[in-house]
This record gives structure tokens, sequence and C-alpha cells, in this order.
């Protein structure tokens, strides 16, 4: 319980005083993210949060972990270093997609491959339980991939994706803890940690963004920390902590970032568009296209993505198939009604 306490507030501390020292250098450097029509933030602001994100937590996990299970994170920290590479090179230098992509494939591979980080079960999804080696190789790529992109996506207003990235730390990191899986804990309260701190310089009016190095992190943590509390449940017998349908339990806790992803790059395709072109078709912009700011968009999402996590435990005795689809429909209906709103108010401007 100390090691928790402790990496939460080292990640808390050294992000919440380094910070400052990053927005100076940015704006003396001039390495900002300037406005355009399709941001929500008008003036020129520092977008190198993500750098004091990736120090306070890798700096507390080193320090905090027991050696015991240091060694079972060592290929964790080395994907991490990757993602903060890639991801401070393309804010200060923007670097081309592919080349960003294939920097998260080795990263992924990294965890899937040598660190065995992998989705084994569907759980009885559709009839399946055990994943053949190469589908659980392929699908555990896919849902790595998928979560690091599905934060970098949702970035695009003041506190929602390190909010998001907050509830799933703490959800899972109370369950790791709560399990006794102290290196897994450590991660995800030392994430938190370092977001809080954070938070209190991007919440409007921000001060600093994360960038891609920020949201590349949060991701890959949540990602992590998804497949293992998936894959964990085989393995805690009769534990009182133990969840039923546990795959749709923790698709609600990433209910945001997942279904916004999906729903924006169906509208893409159906629009005959990439699916990685930039838009504003994100839930996010449709809530500021209604006049809220900022933090009430942030606000109003955060709620309904902790609604959805109730809904999520509270249903999770109907199986994994039909929690999902309660899940999905449900979103499906709340995001239709917010984009008729959006399209009727444009509509009478």
């Amino acid at each position: 319980m100390y090691d928790l306490i402790l990496a939460f507030i080292t990640a808390f501390g050294l992000t919440f005083y380094a910070i400052p020292s990053i927005i100076h250098v940015a704006k003396k450097k001039n390495l900002v993210d300037e406005p355009d029509d399709r941001k929500a933030h008008k003036v020129s602001t520092p977008s190198l949060g993500g750098i004091g994100i990736f120090a306070g937590t890798i700096f507390s996990i080193v320090l905090w972990t027991p050696f015991k299970y240091f060694g079972d994170l060592q290929y964790i920290l080395t994907a991490f270093v990757i993602m903060f590479l890639v991801g401070a090179r393309d804010d200060i230098d923007p670097i081309s997609p592919y080349k960003k992509f294939g920097a998260q494939i080795f990263a992924a591979g990294l965890l899937v491959f040598v660190a065995n980080i992998r989705l084994t079960s569907m759980y009885g999804i559709f009839g399946i339980t055990v994943l053949p080696p190469i589908a659980s190789i392929l699908l555990s790529l896919f849902t790595i991939i998928l979560i690091i992109n599905a934060f970098n996506l949702i970035d695009g207003i003041n506190g929602l994706s390190a909010s998001i990235g907050l509830i799933i730390a703490l959800c899972f990191g109370t369950w790791f803890f709560l399990i006794d899986k102290m290196d897994l804990s450590i991660v995800a309260f030392a994430l938190a940690g370092s977001i809080i701190a954070f938070l209190k310089y991007n919440f409007t009016p921000a001060k600093i963004f994360m960038g891609d190095t920020g949201s590349l992190i949060i991701g890959l943590v949540c990602a992590i920390l998804t497949i293992q509390f998936i894959e964990l449940h085989k393995v805690i017998g009769d534990s009182p902590f133990k969840f039923k349908a546990t795959p749709a339990v923790a698709i609600g806790v990433l209910i945001l970032p997942l279904f916004d992803t999906l729903r924006v790059f169906t509208i893409r395709i159906v629009n005959g568009r990439s699916p990685f072109s930039p838009d504003r078709n994100h839930i996010h912009h449709l809530l500021i296209d209604l006049d809220l700011s900022h933090m009430q968009a942030t606000g109003t999402l955060v709620f309904v993505n902790l609604l959805f996590i109730y809904l999520a435990y509270s249903l999770q005795d109907i199986g994994s198939l039909y929690l999902l689809l309660v899940m999905l429909v449900i979103a499906i209906l709340l995001s239709s009604v917010l984009a008729l709103i959006v399209m009727r108010k444009k509509r009478k401007a």
C-alpha cells in the first residue's frame, strides 16, 4: 500500500514541478501548437506536456517497484521509451503517420512477443474460448494499437484525454491492488499521479497540451492495463474481486475512446474518405458546436464514461456478448441524438 502512495506522490510531484519549465522552454523555442479551423483552441499553446507525464510516470515506476517485480517490467518500460521518442519527435518536428504507426507496431510487438502481454481467450464471445496462437497475436496487436490511437484521437479539447486516462488508470490500478498485482498497480497509480499534475496546467485556460507524447504514453499504459485485466481473470480463481463478462467490463471502462474511434472511422469510410483523414466529427467537437466550453464538454464526457462503467458493472451477469450489444446500442443512440441536435442548430443558424 505504501509503495502505491509513494509512487503516486512521486509521479505527481515530479510532473507538477517539471511542467512549468517545459512551458518556459517550449515558448522560448516556439514549440507551440498553432490554432486553425479544425482545432478547438484559439491561441498558440505549448504541446510538450507529455514529456512531464512520461518523466513522472517512468521515474516513479523505476523508483518504487519492488525489485522482485522489476524484471517483469523492463519490456514495458522499453515500450514506454519507444512511444516517448516517437511522440516527442512528432510534437517537435512532425513525422509521417506511417513512421508513427511503424513505431506503434514495434512497441506493440515488443509487448506481445517479448513481454507476453496478449489476449488468449474470448471468454465465450461468439462461442470462442481459447484463441489459436496466430489469432491471439493478431488480436493483441490490434487491441494495443487501437487503444493507443483512440487516446490520440480524443485529445482534441482541454482535459479530455487526460481525464479519461485517469479514470481508467484508477479503475484498473485499484483492481490490481485488490488482487495483489503490485507491479501493474504501481504502473497505474504512477500514471494517475502524473496525469493529475498535468491536468492542473491543462484545464481551461490551458497553459500546455499533452501532445502526441502524452496521448501515446497514456494510450499504451491503458492498453497494457486492459489486456492484463482481462487475462488475469483466468488465474485469480474464486477471488471476490473477479468480474463476470470480463471483456465487456473492460470495454465499458474504455467506452469513450473506443466508441468515438469506431464512430468516426465508420463515418469517414461511409463518406468515401480515409479513416485516418482529420475532421471535426468527434463527439467532443459536437459538444463544442453546441456552445459548451472545453471544461463543460470534458465534464459531460467524463460523466458519461463513468455511467457506462457503472452500467457494465451492474449488468455483468447478462454475459459479455449481450452486455457489449447493450452498451453499443446506448452509445449509438446517445451520439445520434447529439448529432441531430447539432445538425438542427446549424440549420437554424
